[in-house]
């Protein structure tokens, strides 16, 4: 078997993967950016590898880390179909669009020139529609996609292959099966379906990410962010929130208007009145697709639109779109303290209307940030993970910023399955050999070793595998 990985391999970000299932043809499963101390070594515009075998590529999900780097897969040459679900279909451009005007050019053409392009290529699928991928002719290859629970048309990957691609791990057959996880949500996730139960495989590549850690159940952290806001509230201060535009604002949104609603007919008190800013052009563009794609949504989730609710537009929903519009409201707090909740991204601070917010409000006692998703090793989320609670500092866009702010870490928020619901998808795919990638090279090894105990099978943390 020949698998190779151009990213995610000692790191939670750049996903990418190789498979080559003949001499010179290959199948590329994300193309995804590089953040935090891993993005500290990719150039930019550079893709990183030679992609000269792959015919095809397939998206699991539409999160930058996973696509981030389709703009330079194509400038480089590529030209082959890009697999991916529905629902990616319609959110990816948006994404990539965005990405082009921050990182790369503003120039209109030059972005409407790749999005068409992008256009020709995608070749959206249903979940668990089958697809001969007749550019490995006569070879036999089959794509299926699975819903992951993740993000709205998140997807794991199930190839049937000759066995002799995943070869020694299906000997005696004609054919095999190989699983690409993509990330997987974890079960009771606002809005989305649980991820799907996989079947049996010979070769399974699965995220990590959280692979030696357990979330806190629903109804805890919906107490424990209830309780922050409350307590900002009685210091008269902001709650900050950074997210990623796609899943966890949205699943936030839904979290907070259960809140409004469980307070009843009293809409007199503070807590009630509290606004909810969303501060994030691109978060409401996806906020807005979320709505379009109802559909699918979970059956709580319709449960509510037919009761007349909106989890996703509420009274105290207040959407900030111009970037005046959006430093007028970073000066009002930091000026007149106003109380107020803050989603903003991005979501590992590394950019985004969420620096400005910081900047103006960390260093205030009334203030806290709630984190609700992972932090990569060297954004600036981990640092202030890390050195906030202790009273440390933080350098924001090259200023040391003393941290006096609240900070708080609400696990259940993650959209990453745990290592609970990890280890049943696995004993449930039940493979022969499993490579265990997109994780901390120390959460890979535990995970690792923990399913080969398991399991009974054979497996490599990706981390531990010499550089291809």
């Amino acid at each position: 078997m020949r698998l190779i990985h151009h990213g995610a391999k000692a790191g939670v970000t750049g996903s990418c993967h190789e498979l080559f299932v003949a001499a010179g043809h290959s199948i590329l499963v994300d193309c995804g950016l590089f953040q935090g101390e891993e993005g500290g070594r990719q150039a930019s515009g550079d893709l990183g590898f030679d992609a000269s075998s792959a015919q095809c590529l397939i998206v699991t999900h539409c999160h930058i880390d996973h696509v981030g780097r389709i703009p330079e897969l194509i400038a480089a040459g590529f030209k082959g179909p890009i697999y991916c679900t529905q629902a990616t279909a319609i959110l990816l451009p948006e994404v990539l669009e965005d990405a082009l005007k921050l990182g790369v050019t503003r120039d209109r053409a030059r972005i409407e020139q790749f999005l068409t392009q992008l256009d020709d290529q995608l070749v959206p699928l249903g979940y668990s529609e089958s697809r001969r991928l007749l550019e490995f002719a006569p070879a036999e290859v089959i794509l299926r996609f699975e819903c992951a629970g993740h993000i709205l048309g998140s997807a794991y990957a199930l190839l049937e292959v000759p066995a002799a691609v995943l070869s020694p791990h299906a000997e005696g057959r004609e054919r095999a099966r190989i699983l690409f996880s993509g990330d997987l949500g974890a079960p009771f996730t606002p809005l989305l379906p649980d991820p799907s139960v996989p079947p049996k495989v010979d070769v399974l590549v699965v995220e990590s990410t959280y692979g030696n850690r357990e979330h806190e159940n629903r109804a805890a952290r919906r107490d424990r962010l209830e309780a922050v806001v409350r307590k900002t509230l009685n210091n008269g201060g902001a709650t900050l929130i950074p997210a990623f535009s796609i899943g966890r604002t949205q699943e936030l949104l839904y979290e907070l208007e259960t809140l409004f609603q469980c307070l009843g007919t009293n809409k007199s008190g503070a807590l009630a009145r509290l606004p909810v800013i969303l501060d994030s052009p691109m978060a409401a563009k996806f906020t807005s697709g979320y709505a379009h794609l109802k559909s699918l949504w979970d059956d709580e989730a319709k449960a509510r639109l037919s009761e007349g609710r909106n989890p996703l537009n509420f009274d105290n929903l207040v959407i900030i779109d111009s970037h005046e519009q959006h430093m007028s409201l970073v000066n009002r707090l930091a000026q007149k303290h106003d109380s107020a909740i803050v989603i903003a991204a991005s979501g590992m601070c590394t950019g985004g209307r969420m620096l400005n917010y910081l900047k103006a409000l960390i260093s205030e006692p009334s203030t806290d940030v709630v984190f609700v998703g992972y932090q990569a090793e060297g954004t600036v989320g981990r640092a202030i993970q890390r050195f906030g609670p202790a009273g440390g500092w933080v350098d924001l866009d090259g200023e040391r910023h003393t941290v006096r702010a609240g900070v708080y870490t609400l696990g259940g928020y993650s959209a990453h399955a745990d290592r609970k619901d990890l280890m049943a998808f696995c004993k449930a795919a039940n493979p022969a050999y499993v490579r265990v990638v997109h994780g901390e090279p120390k959460v890979q090894r535990v995970f690792v070793r923990e399913l080969k105990i398991s399991l009974g099978c054979l497996g490599d943390a990706a981390s531990d595998l010499p550089s291809d």
